[in-house]
C-alpha cells in the first residue's frame, strides 16, 4: 500500500511539472504571434527605441563632424505619414521635428507666405513642408483634386496641428501646363489675403521642391536692396519661338494633357507686351492684391484661359506693367527662384543629371547636391522619394544643420534631425547630447 501511495505521488507530481511546461510553451508561442508595435504617427502607440541608424557616410555635404566622430540621423526608422483625426498633434510635430518657434526676431518680424500644390508623394511633401515651416510664416495648401482621398486626409489631418497652415478653399484638377495650374494659385491667394498674418511676400511651390536657403536666408533676400518692394519673376520678352503658346487656343483633355485646338487667339487685353518666363516667383502683398482686384491683371487672366502653360507668362508679364505695385519693368532673369538642371543646357549651365531627367528637367540623385548648393537658389526642383530617397535624405539633413546654426534662440531637442556619434574600435556610440 505503501509503494502504491508513492507511485500516486510521483505520477501527481510528473503532471503537474507537465502542465507547467506545457502552459510556458503556448504562452511563449502566444507573445511571438503577437503582433510588435510600430512607430506608426497614425496612432502614435509607444514603442521601444529605434535601433541606431547607420552613419551618414554617403552625405558629403554635410559640414565635418569633430575629429573621431560621424554624422548620424536620429529617426531612420519606417514612418507612415497617413495621419488619422485623432492623432496627438503635440506628439506628431515633437516626432516629425517641426520647429514650433521663431528662430529669430528678424524672422518673426518678416512673415512669409506660402502657396504648396501637391498630388502625390506623401512622404516629399511632409519634409518639405517641415523644412520651410516657421510660426509666424502661413501655408496655403492646394492638393490636386485627382489625388486619392487617403492622400487628401492625411494632409488635412496634419494641417488641423497648425494654426498657420489651411488647405486652398477651393481646389481643382491640375492639368500639366494647363490653366488649371494658374488657377490653383489664383484660388490660394484669394485665401491668403484674407489671413489674419500680415505676410510680407508670398512664394509658390510645388511638391517635389526643397529649400536650399534657410528662413532667415529667404528674410534677408527679400529684403536686399534690388528686391525689398520689387517682386521677383524672372523672365523676358516673349521670343518667336515661344509664341505659339498664345497664338493659339488650347484645351485640356480629361485633366490629363493640353491640346491645341487650331483656332488663332484674339491679342491681348489693353494692348499688353507678352513674356515669357518662370512659373515660380516672389510677390509683394500688394501685387497680389492688384492681381485679384485690378480689371487689366483680371483680363489678362481670362485671355490667358486657353493658352498653353499660361503660368509662365501672366506673373512675369503683370510685372512688367510699370502701374503693378512692385513692378520690374526693365528685369529679365534677374532672381534666384529655382534651381533647375534642364537636359537642353547639359554641359553649358551644368555637367549633367546625376538622377534621372523627367520631361527635361533633372530628378536630383545625391551626387547633384553639391551643385545645387553652390547655386544659392532660394529652392531646388525637382526631388522624388521614390525614385531618388538618398538625394532628399541628405539634403535635409545638410538643410536642418544649416538652419539651427542660424538661429538666435535655444534650440529644442526635437528641432535636430542629425547626432554625432563616436568611433570606437569600429563601434558607433551614441553621444549623449546633440551636436547640431
Amino acid at each position: 500500500m505503501v509503494q502504491l501511495e508513492n507511485t500516486k505521488c510521483s505520477f501527481l507530481f510528473c503532471l503537474g511539472i507537465c502542465t507547467l511546461i506545457c502552459s510556458a510553451i503556448y504562452l511563449k508561442a502566444k507573445v511571438a504571434s503577437d503582433p510588435l508595435p510600430i512607430n506608426d504617427l497614425t496612432t502614435l502607440s509607444p514603442t521601444p527605441p529605434p535601433l541606431p541608424c547607420p552613419p551618414s557616410n554617403t552625405c558629403d555635404i554635410l559640414p565635418p563632424a569633430t575629429p573621431g566622430f560621424k554624422w548620424q540621423r536620429k529617426d531612420c526608422e519606417k514612418i507612415s505619414y497617413h495621419i488619422q483625426p485623432d492623432t496627438n498633434c503635440d506628439l506628431l510635430l515633437s516626432q516629425l521635428h517641426f520647429i514650433t518657434a521663431p528662430l529669430s526676431k528678424e524672422e518673426e518680424d518678416y512673415p512669409l507666405a506660402f502657396i504648396i500644390t501637391i498630388h502625390k508623394e506623401l512622404a516629399t511633401f511632409v519634409r518639405l513642408l517641415r523644412a520651410i515651416y516657421a510660426p509666424q510664416n502661413v501655408y496655403c495648401i492646394h492638393i490636386d483634386q485627382k489625388a486619392s482621398e487617403k492622400y487628401k486626409s492625411s494632409v488635412r489631418n496634419l494641417s488641423r496641428c497648425f494654426p498657420n497652415v489651411f488647405l486652398s478653399s477651393v481646389n481643382v484638377k491640375v492639368t500639366y501646363a494647363g490653366f488649371s495650374r494658374l488657377q490653383a494659385d489664383i484660388n490660394c491667394m484669394k485665401d491668403l489675403v484674407e489671413s489674419p498674418i500680415q505676410w510680407k511676400k508670398v512664394i509658390n511651390l510645388c511638391g517635389q521642391d526643397y529649400p536650399i536657403q534657410t528662413n532667415l536666408e529667404l528674410v534677408r533676400y527679400m529684403q536686399t536692396p534690388e528686391w525689398k518692394d520689387r517682386n521677383m519673376t524672372p523672365g523676358i520678352k516673349q521670343p518667336p519661338s515661344m509664341r505659339y503658346r498664345t497664338a493659339f487656343q488650347y484645351v485640356e483633355v480629361k485633366n490629363t494633357h493640353v491640346a491645341q485646338t487650331g483656332r488663332k487667339k484674339g491679342p491681348p487685353p489693353h494692348n499688353l507686351k507678352i513674356y515669357f518666363g518662370t512659373a515660380y516667383y516672389s510677390l509683394t502683398r500688394p501685387f497680389v492684391e492688384y492681381v485679384l482686384d485690378n480689371p487689366v491683371a483680371k483680363d489678362l487672366l481670362s485671355w490667358s484661359k486657353d493658352s498653353y502653360s499660361p503660368d509662365e507668362h501672366y506673373w512675369v508679364t503683370l510685372n512688367h506693367i510699370k502701374e503693378a505695385p512692385g513692378s520690374n519693368v526693365e528685369g529679365e532673369w534677374e532672381g534666384n527662384v529655382r534651381a533647375v538642371k534642364w537636359s537642353d543646357q547639359q554641359g553649358t549651365a551644368h555637367q549633367g543629371c546625376k538622377g534621372q531627367y523627367i520631361r527635361g528637367i533633372c530628378v536630383y540623385g545625391i551626387g547633384d547636391l553639391p551643385w545645387l548648393i553652390e547655386k544659392e537658389s532660394m529652392f531646388a526642383n525637382k526631388f522624388e522619394m521614390a525614385s531618388f530617397p538618398e538625394a532628399l535624405d541628405c539634403m535635409e539633413l545638410w538643410h536642418r544643420h544649416k538652419v539651427l546654426q542660424q538661429a538666435t534662440v535655444p534650440i529644442q531637442p526635437s528641432w535636430h534631425l542629425t547626432t554625432e556619434v563616436e568611433v570606437v574600435n569600429r563601434t558607433l556610440i551614441l553621444t549623449p547630447g546633440d551636436c547640431v
